[in-house]
């Protein structure tokens, strides 16, 4: 459920009309409501009450805007991060240093020290040569790293490929058949307190089968590594849960999704932790767009919209798929491309698809745009940067402004000697 609904023919984020913020604000420009991430936040948590001890660390990446971690935090949740620049999010947004989880497979020495001075929770550790030296760089500063090693559990997710992280050919974690041996290896350094396992096998999962799979073959691993006499505290098992995009998309159930882990690791006796992000955040926002043009097409006709593949760029990458709706629909349908204005074919949202009948002029939105939308936002052909509302209750702020293309440009510099 989210909270973009017709209130008298017309779309609003919760109390506030959307063609509101576009009379205000502009458009192309990100909408996200406070009341579902709050609902999504909660019931993520009241899924997993099954599975005991929780800790819940949302996935930045997924959405950084620091008013939507604002939100979050007042609702318990601490921060997974994969740079040093979301961990300066996290903690500006008023999120514990202490439940900060820092993941990534590229993590730089800097950014580790980063996480040592902030006082971090959790290391995710992706490979030998890194929990080396974040115990050489704790060591030396008087410090002790807290730490888990991320495992490669050799599971295909049946996600996209560009979003799968847990098979063997994967960038991500180390073999599950070599993690043991690494374990031992790092379990003794000093600067490192080494507790525990992760896994996460990918994005946007809509079946709990490769999850179940994967959870019982880190169970195995937790195993073997306490018969070899380390002590095993902490397991993350990371994020992925999937939401709907289209119709025919069924995501988990929350409640069948913490009944399947409670029923896995029952016996593991651990903190479990988890790291969701578009399962919170996707629902929760839209991007909400003007019709340029209605063009004429060999089939259907293309409607030019002044969103691009630089606002939105999973349908690009991914050929991803966002329900488009009118902001004041008429009841017509058309069955039209919806394309924007970047030079590029790849600058389509959608082919050939059924959709309200819009012409120039009118206010459309692509859904479920919350999480990896304005995130991986760029100002290609020299386009402004998209800005981002959050809407709570009647009332809305601007939390990300409009970057002008002029303002980008005065920051580029031509050499004296040219």
């Amino acid at each position: 459920m989210d909270h973009f609904t017709l209130i008298d023919g017309e779309l609003h984020c919760e109390a506030v009309p959307l063609a509101r913020i576009a009379a205000e604000v502009g458009t192309p420009v990100y909408v996200y409501s406070a009341a579902t991430l709050r609902r999504h936040a909660r019931a993520f948590r009241d899924g997993l009450k099954p599975a005991g001890r929780v800790h819940v660390a949302y996935a930045i990446k997924a959405n950084p805007n620091i008013a939507v971690l604002n939100v979050l935090a007042r609702e318990g949740y601490g921060a997974d991060v994969v740079s040093g620049g979301e961990l300066a999010r996290a903690l500006a947004a008023g999120m514990a240093a202490q439940d900060v989880v820092f993941s990534g497979v590229g993590k730089t020495r800097a950014e580790l020290t980063k996480g040592l001075e902030a006082g971090i929770g959790q290391f995710n550790i992706e490979l030998e040569e890194e929990g080396v030296v974040l115990a050489q760089l704790a060591a030396a500063t008087g410090r002790t790293a807290r730490a888990v090693l991320r495992v490669n559990p050799d599971v295909d997710a049946g996600t996209h490929a560009k979003i799968s992280t847990g098979k063997r050919e994967n960038k991500f974690g180390v073999p599950i058949d070599e993690a043991a041996a690494i374990f031992a290896r790092l379990a003794g350094l000093d600067g490192l307190d080494l507790r525990g396992v992760a896994i996460h096998i990918g994005s946007q999962l809509l079946d709990l089968a490769p999850l179940e799979t994967a959870y019982t073959r880190i169970g195995a691993l937790v195993a073997e590594l306490r018969a070899a006499g380390h002590t095993i505290t902490h397991v993350d098992l990371g994020g992925g849960l999937g939401v709907n995009y289209k119709a025919g998309d069924v995501p988990p159930d929350l409640a069948d999704f913490g009944a399947m882990v409670a029923r896995v690791t029952k016996d593991w006796d651990v903190t479990l932790m988890f790291e969701p992000g578009r399962v919170i955040a996707g629902n929760a926002g839209v991007l909400m767009t003007e019709v340029i043009w209605v063009k004429p097409g060999v089939t259907n006709p293309y409607v030019i919209v002044d969103a691009a593949m630089n606002d939105l760029a999973r349908p690009a990458l991914y050929d991803a798929w966002h329900d488009f709706a009118a902001v004041r629909p008429n009841g017509a349908r058309m069955t039209a491309n919806i394309a924007g204005p970047v030079c590029e074919t790849g600058d389509t949202f959608a082919r050939d698809r059924e959709i309200d009948a819009v012409r120039s002029g009118d206010l459309a939105i692509f859904r479920t745009a919350g999480a990896y939308g304005a995130t991986m936002a760029s100002t290609y052909n020299s386009r402004p940067l998209v800005p981002e509302v959050l809407v709570d209750g009647d009332r809305y702020a601007v939390v990300a402004d409009r970057i002008a293309a002029e303002t980008i440009l005065a920051a580029e510099r031509v050499p004296d000697w040219l």
